[in-house]
């Protein structure tokens, strides 16, 4: 199968209108560019663009309408006044280390007694486990709480059930038609949930659901006696969760996201401090907490003990999250080595496939670790644009990951292939799944068929997305660095780019192997760029050319300048 190279161009939004560009820029005293930006984004009106400019947390909504979150409280209240045991269930992902470290820091402060479980990956596999409940009732837990899982486990649910054991479930996955029995289910994407945000993380649950148990407390007088948690120390957590969940970095998300990343540029959490020293981290941005806080933390989820992350992000001592932090940098270099190996091998299964008559990807192999494969899936899918679903197969079962493009809705085609499967969960962009081996064969028939009926031709190229028109001559440092502003930029939110027509590539470098340095020159206005995995292409920036760019402040030895990232070019028309 060959790669996808080609790409359509499309800008996001119909170009904004001259006076609603012109009113952006007086009433908010902002630069030209900066107000197309924002009304390219549909922020058209000042308010609007105001609040997304400046995200405050009184902005944040009642966790109360949060549905099934005032029995949770309930229960928690009456657990923390009993000194009942309060275990927490986690996922073994960043979303859920995050939020089972915001409930065990919340509920020990606010006087719980809490103790968490986050299942080992190879030996439990996915989601709430029904011998963890188990072993929460044997330790005389009175409450159990699910954070970032929960939400199809039906069978687990009926074994707390069965032990007199409260269940409260919090999850943001997509939930099934019929619900697991519990005590109270917390997701804002339950029928009727009156929730004005539906895209929160499993952590973002979690914090929701900690507002609402503070609030409870003290309307009952609980810190007459003993301090009031200040809430905003936990959003460091709210941040590295989302990041590393890639939700949309809109709304509640962007307040929560900005607040934490502000958090962790102070270094208030020795656990995250110390993943910075071993990562080499200098500047914190989405960028930088994405693609080498994250999947340090990640790792101890896929090859060993999500457990370690915990323990890591609760440490109140330097010397004690050093050790940690540089296990868990080991363990990253060792999933990296998994995951080269299990992309080639995928790649070798397929060397003889038509992509002309493929629009859906099912591998399966005895090979493959389950905590790499979901890495790997989001490699085919960006490399391939195509459905993907890697299953790792043991003895007979298999568990898999699935990743999509725009326009298929994942959970909605795993829910068509259900008679196949033996259970399957997440949303539109990621899913997990397991299934026996002898049926792989006929999912893998049904996903294709799936695949062939709703991709269309139009969605088998990928779209590279620009905002606006802009000229080398606006990109003064003043401008790029209003830009900024839009911050923090990932799924939902992205780096403002830029289309620039006409335009010469000079002074072309290479950059290590792969990456390229140049210079764009239009008219009389030169600026410095980088071109990341472009190497290769560096015989091809001929004559006059159009790029996509996205424009950043560079700040190197002390010293800021412009600097364009190039996303993508094309011979001018």
């Amino acid at each position: 199968m060959e790669p996808v190279t080609d790409c359509n161009w499309r800008q996001r939004g119909q170009s904004p209108p001259e006076e609603r560009v012109s009113r952006l820029m007086s009433e908010l005293n902002c630069r030209n560019l900066t107000a197309q930006v924002l009304a390219s984004r549909r922020m058209v009106e000042p308010s609007a663009a105001e609040a997304f400019l400046s995200p405050r947390l009184s902005s944040l909504p009642d966790p109360l309408l949060l549905g099934g979150i005032d029995k949770a409280v309930e229960r928690l209240c009456l657990a923390i006044s009993r000194h009942e045991l309060i275990v927490i269930h986690g996922d073994y992902d960043v979303d859920g280390i995050t939020a089972t470290t915001l409930l065990m820091e919340c509920i020990s402060v606010m006087g719980g007694r809490v103790d968490f479980h986050l299942p080992l990956r190879l030996q439990e596999g996915y989601g709430l486990s029904a011998e963890a409940i188990r072993e929460a009732h044997r330790a005389t837990a009175g409450v159990i709480v699910s954070v970032d899982c929960g939400i199809s486990a039906h069978g687990p649910a009926q074994v707390a059930a069965d032990l007199g054991l409260d269940l409260i479930i919090t999850d943001h996955h997509q939930p099934p038609e019929t619900l697991p029995q519990a005590f109270s289910i917390v997701n804002p994407h339950l029928p009727g949930d009156s929730f004005p945000y539906k895209e929160l993380s499993g952590v973002g649950v979690a914090f929701f659901l900690m507002l609402g148990l503070r609030r409870a407390l003290r309307d009952r007088g609980w810190f007459q006696e003993r301090p009031e948690p200040d809430l905003r120390h936990q959003l460091d957590l709210v941040a590295l969760g989302n990041i590393a969940d890639i939700v949309p970095l809109t709304g509640v998300n962007r307040v929560l996201t900005a607040h934490g990343l502000e958090l962790m540029r102070r270094n208030r959490r020795c656990g995250i401090q110390s993943l910075r020293d071993v990562a080499g981290v200098r500047e914190i941005s989405c960028g930088a907490v994405g693609f080498q806080i994250a999947p340090r933390l990640n790792a101890a989820g896929r090859i060993e003990d999500a457990a370690l992350g915990v323990e890591l992000l609760l440490c109140q001592e330097n010397r004690k999250a050093a050790p940690l932090a540089r296990r868990l940098d080991e363990l990253n270099r060792d999933r990296r080595r998994i995951e080269e190996d299990t992309l080639t091998q995928a790649l070798e299964h397929l060397e003889n496939v038509d992509g002309r008559n493929c629009r859906g990807i099912v591998l399966a192999d005895e090979r493959w670790h389950p905590g790499v494969i979901g890495i790997v899936a989001s490699r085919l899918t960006e490399k391939f644009h195509r459905p993907t679903v890697l299953i790792a197969l043991d003895q007979g079962l298999g568990k898999g990951s699935a990743r999509s493009i725009p326009g298929f809705h994942l959970y909605e085609a795993l829910c068509r292939c259900s008679d196949w499967l033996e259970g399957f969960g997440g949303h539109a962009c990621a899913a997990g799944l397991s299934i026996k081996a002898d049926r792989i064969e006929d999912f893998a028939a049904r996903f294709a068929d799936l695949a062939q009926e709703l991709v269309t031709e139009e969605m088998r190229v990928p779209n590279r997305d620009y905002d606006v028109d802009g000229t080398l001559s606006q990109l003064d440092f003043e401008t790029v660095a209003e830009l900024t502003r839009l911050a923090p930029f990932g799924f939902g939110n992205p780096e403002p780019v830029l289309r620039v027509r006409q335009v010469r590539a000079c002074n072309l470098r290479p950059v290590g192997r792969e990456h390229l340095k140049l210079s764009l020159q239009q008219g009389n206005r030169r600026i410095d760029a980088i071109a990341f995995g472009m190497a290769s292409q560096a015989e091809f920036m001929q004559g006059e050319l159009d790029f996509l760019c996205s424009p950043q402040v560079n700040t190197w030895q002390g010293r800021s300048n412009v600097q364009l990232r190039i996303r993508d070019f094309r011979p001018s028309a």
